[in-house]
């Protein structure tokens, strides 16, 4: 029995080498000419230290592809099935970003003459509703932050929906800023390691203690329900794999937050998303003249994006990065396609993208900035993040098939 399932599993392995497409090489060319092209740009804009920003953004997307790494399947699968398999894959980028983020937050340690700062944010209802609202979204709009970037650079057309839908969502939550964080009952910014007395040392022992906990409750989980794994997605071997097969979750869980902590000492603050979206609102606003200069989100530090070039805006830079180093992993095996999206597949990209666009803004963040960036920084607001973002995904599942999108079930395989 044994030797008939090692063989069956040689087998499969060996299948799953042999369905990657060609690579797209007139793609992949093109794509390393835009990287080219922009980092010249960039570097002529702005400096070096941008420039470094945006090829980490490039490695981000590169990686989330090549593991299709994604927080909206991760919670998904757990609260449906109870496959905690991605969720697993969390706790190991969680634990080894914390363990990467303590002594630099701890010393303040940064290139380019900067200070580290983590995400450290207020614990109140905008984190509270927020953070609800973006785990409905990312059910209905098929990913998370970090997932739409890289499907739109992976050519997932119905992303392209749920971007622009998550652009205007995030241009609408600074429009209501003011009374979401200045007007409704908060709790200041809360640091595991500053604000308890636990120091950084202490913080990290916690945290890992969390991590474990949940690592070990995803197996007990697995053993009530016996869900289904994950299927094996389509691979080579040896060096290959690096530039077309699939990896590993754990091991893109290690690169996401070994990246995460270069990007903390390059440009001084962890990896972020979407406040580049509330961003490319607020210019398209201006542009066909709403003045968005009094609203209280652009009143302060951040109204000098409005008038500079995006380049200079390193979020953005960061998110240019990740569509195009997930372009790159895609054309690299042979897997960039672009379909015609149904139309209730349309409606629930664009009520998804605006879920989270406006959720991710009032929560001081997304799955990236909040859950994971917050999270490794030692936020309260983080795990507060998490929780609701759960929440949401829970409510959701019963909202997908209102829009023909599917609910896993126990005895179905994931793909």
């Amino acid at each position: 029995m044994a030797m008939n399932q090692s063989t069956m599993q040689t087998k499969q392995h060996q299948l799953n080498q042999t369905v990657l497409p060609h690579p797209q090489k007139l793609l992949i060319g093109c794509g390393l000419v835009v990287a080219l092209l922009l980092s010249y740009a960039i570097l002529s804009v702005v400096d070096l230290r941008q420039l470094l920003t945006f090829w980490l953004g490039i490695g981000f997307g590169y990686t989330l592809f090549h593991a299709r790494f994604g927080f909206t399947s991760a919670f998904r699968r757990l609260l449906a099935v109870g496959n905690g398999q991605a969720m697993r894959a969390h706790m190991i980028m969680l634990a080894v970003a914390c363990t990467l983020f303590a002594p630099i937050l701890a010393s303040g340690f940064a290139f380019f003459g900067q200070t580290a700062t983590g995400y450290v944010s207020p614990v109140g209802w905008s984190v509270v509703v927020g953070a609800f609202m973006f785990g409905i979204g990312m059910q209905l709009g098929g990913g998370c932050a970090s997932g739409t970037l890289y499907a739109v650079g992976g050519g997932r057309s119905a992303m392209f929906i749920t971007l622009a839908a998550f652009i205007v969502g995030s241009f609408l939550g600074t429009w209501h800023w003011g009374f979401w964080v200045n007007e409704l009952p908060s709790f200041p910014a809360i640091s595991l390691a500053e604000s308890t007395g636990l120091g950084f040392l202490g913080a990290w022992i916690v945290q890992l203690a969390v991590f474990a906990v949940i690592f070990l409750l995803t197996y007990v989980i697995r053993r009530k329900k016996q869900p289904p794994q994950i299927k094996p997605l389509p691979t080579t071997s040896g060096v290959k794999r690096f530039f077309r097969g699939s990896w590993p979750l754990w091991a893109a869980a290690i690169a996401l937050a070994v990246l995460n902590a270069v990007t903390l000492m390059v440009r001084g603050n962890p990896w972020g998303v979407t406040s580049a979206f509330a961003l490319w609102g607020a210019k398209a606003a201006q542009a066909v003249g709403i003045d968005v200069t009094q609203w209280t989100y652009w009143s302060g530090a951040k109204s000098a994006s409005l008038d500079q070039s995006v380049l200079a805006h390193s979020t953005s830079v960061l998110d240019f990065g990740v569509i195009l180093g997930a372009f790159l992993a895609s054309v690299a095996g042979g897997l960039f396609a672009m379909k015609k999206v149904p139309f209730k597949r349309a409606i629930a990209s664009i009520v998804g993208g605006l879920l989270m666009g406006y959720g991710a803004r009032i929560a001081f963040g997304c799955n990236i900035g909040a859950y994971f960036g917050g999270i490794a920084s030692f936020s309260l607001h983080g795990w507060v993040w998490m929780i609701m973002a759960l929440a949401g995904t829970f409510l959701a599942l019963y909202i997908r098939p209102l829009f023909g999108m599917s609910v896993p079930k126990s005895k179905d395989s994931f793909c």
